[in-house]
């Protein structure tokens, strides 16, 4: 069984089963915590040596791009059953912090991604990648960067939550706004798309969890893994099916993504800092604007704008992961006092 049809295995039918023949003992859950742990603290490693692969092997995966959209699905499934109540609940207890660093995610990158795309002089299909990519929410990799570099999980998966919970309506207006004057937006069809593809298995996640109760715990541990693959193996087929665009388009669109991530890096710590936050807050929000949803990015340039448009979201993802990992490395071993 190939890595597809494990992650495709992995429908919520079959985590219903699943679950519900797991112990929710201690051990179990500490076994998988273990195991959790391994999967993501390597995750900029094991995205670089696959993009690599995919890269001089293309034959091996360029065919499977079907499988990206369901992929991503079951990514956003195990968002939904990684999320607790009192992760609402933060929301509201904090609501000034979530409100500036919600703003500053939509506010800051599409913005960027326009005025980098412009400068840079890109063609219009992939200067409205780089827009899409930076009108997508943050992502679940943005929470395990943060808790690497000690900052503030609790407000980084409250951002997280918040802003994928308002992209099917942000994505596609921002994409238009910024993109509109390259190509045609479908925004209907981005809308439905990111609806199906966010919304819908997020809130399956969340049912499947309050439904399960103490039996999804053991599953929901193990969730960031999953994720954590389903993103490794999105990127690989984007990167495995632009092969031949890498080697003409690649440089410049680098250059795009590298400046993307970066400005995004320092904007949203600006802001952060500007609030006042803490220095553990200002590192949940610099890493929630710097890193974006890239596998969404992916899906949604394929769907609606041809696999050319997919390349800055497949780099981005390489990129702003290995790039987070450097910080969070660097993060650790510095105070509060040195952080941007």
């Amino acid at each position: 069984m190939g890595i597809a049809e494990f992650l495709l295995g992995l429908t919520p039918s079959a985590l219903l089963c699943y679950c519900s023949h797991l112990p929710s003992n201690l051990a179990v859950t500490t076994m998988l915590s273990t195991l959790n742990s391994f999967i993501t603290s390597y995750f900029a490693l094991w995205m670089v040596a696959f993009s690599l692969f995919a890269y001089f092997f293309p034959f091996h995966l360029s065919g499977l791009t079907k499988f990206i959209t369901p992929t991503l699905g079951i990514i956003m499934f195990g968002m939904g059953m990684t999320t607790t109540p009192e992760d609402f609940k933060r929301v509201f207890k904090r609501r000034g912090d979530v409100i500036v660093g919600t703003t500053a995610q939509y506010a800051i990158m599409p913005l960027l991604g326009y005025l980098i795309a412009r400068a840079l002089g890109l063609e219009p299909i992939l200067a409205a990648g780089v827009v899409l990519v930076g009108s997508c929410p943050g992502g679940t990799a943005s929470n395990v960067i943060t808790y690497l570099a000690r900052g503030d999980l609790a407000l980084s998966v409250s951002l997280t939550a918040v802003s994928t919970m308002l992209s099917p309506v942000l994505t596609p207006v921002l994409t238009y706004v910024y993109a509109g004057t390259w190509v045609d937006v479908p925004v209907g069809g981005l809308f439905l798309s990111t609806f199906e593809i966010v919304l819908v298995p997020v809130v399956a996640g969340i049912a499947l969890r309050w439904a399960l109760r103490e039996k999804s715990r053991a599953a929901a541990v193990l969730m960031p893994s999953v994720s954590a693959l389903g993103i490794i193996f999105v990127v690989g087929v984007i990167v495995a099916a632009n092969a031949e665009n890498i080697k003409t388009a690649g440089l410049m669109t680098a250059l795009a993504v590298v400046l993307h991530n970066a400005l995004g890096l320092v904007g949203g710590s600006s802001v952060a800092r500007l609030y006042g936050m803490s220095g553990p807050a200002r590192r949940a929000v610099a890493i929630e604007v710097g890193m974006q949803n890239s596998g969404l990015g992916v899906a949604l340039a394929l769907a609606h704008f041809g696999p050319l448009a997919a390349l800055p979201g497949a780099i981005f993802s390489v990129w702003h992961n290995l790039v987070g990992s450097v910080i969070a490395w660097y993060w650790r071993r510095v105070g509060y006092a040195e952080s941007p």
